[in-house]
């Protein structure tokens, strides 16, 4: 467990051909991105997560990008796998896909969408656990999934093999003590929301599963020794200038503002499958100021 720790990037998924239905995948650039984020000091990539452009991706071409992620990574970081689905069937066929790919472990969002009772969630995530031999993480998403994994069901999930820690992305920092206290002190614990992550390290979190570092990696790495180590000042001092991007880069869905923060540090190109768009002329300047506050160089 002690490998997943720190500021693990939540990865764009770099497409060529503007917005479409079927923008193809970038691969060179996925491979230039991967090399950024270790050279950064990334701590752990999360490939095809959310911000991946998950949702949109078919089984094959997500089980393609885990794959080559983890050849271009190639054991420097841990890799770990977004393979989490509506569907427990799917759920389980990604997650096997992950493994044979080399994940080191797999993030799985609460299914989505027909928002299961609290006994069908511990079932479904049971199945997946049972089913495949990898580590995994519970993800609990509700601003995205209208599905609110609750405490005392991740405290049963947590006594489960295989399962090993939890993202969590309610924003409620006060969840880490009843979280402890449900799932014991090696159950690991991550932020998914990058404007609280600072607090949920300093009260006892592991690190954060970001959008922030795919345009400030350096900064969530410093961000997340100091906050991990307890100095809360010094990481006052590292998160001050990122909470315009914390903020901003939400200022449309994600992972629309991202991908356009990544193209706008000349990263990558302007693919974007629909129904997800470009960032509006009206989200380009909040973007743009965000980044300039956290001291992002801009080629546009």
């Amino acid at each position: 467990m002690s490998r997943f720790r720190g500021s693990m990037v939540a990865i764009v998924t770099p497409m060529q051909g503007g917005v479409s239905p079927d923008a193809a995948i970038d691969w060179d650039a996925l491979a230039r991105l991967v090399e950024f984020h270790i050279a950064e000091g990334t701590d752990a990539i999360v490939a095809v997560g959310t911000t991946g452009e998950s949702a949109t991706l078919d089984e094959a071409e997500h089980c393609e990008a885990i794959r080559r992620v983890v050849g271009m990574v190639n054991g420097r970081v841990p890799v770990i796998a977004g393979t989490g689905a509506n569907a427990t069937t799917e759920a389980i066929h990604l997650t096997e896909c992950a493994k044979r790919a080399g994940a080191d472990a797999c993030l799985l969002v609460t299914p989505y969408y027909n928002k299961p009772t609290q006994e069908g969630l511990y079932l479904h995530y049971k199945a997946v656990a049972e089913a495949v031999d990898i580590p995994q993480i519970l993800y609990n998403v509700p601003g995205r999934t209208a599905c609110d994994m609750q405490p005392e069901t991740i405290g049963r999930l947590s006594g489960l093999r295989n399962i090993i820690g939890v993202k969590e992305a309610t924003g409620e920092v006060a969840r880490v003590a009843k979280l402890r206290e449900l799932c014991g002190p090696d159950f690991l614990l991550l932020s998914g929301d990058d404007a609280t992550a600072r607090e949920f390290m300093l009260a006892g979190g592991h690190g954060v599963i970001s959008v922030t570092a795919n345009v400030a990696p350096k900064a969530m790495h410093e961000l997340c020794v100091a906050a991990m180590a307890g100095e809360a000042a010094a990481a006052s001092r590292i998160d001050a200038p990122l909470a315009a991007l914390h903020r901003d880069l939400f200022c449309e869905s994600n992972p629309i503002p991202v991908k356009w923060g990544v193209h706008a540090m000349g990263l990558i190109g302007t693919g974007i499958r629909l129904p997800l768009t470009w960032l509006s002329k009206a989200g380009e300047p909040k973007v743009r100021a965000a980044m300039r506050e956290a001291g992002i160089p801009l080629v546009i």
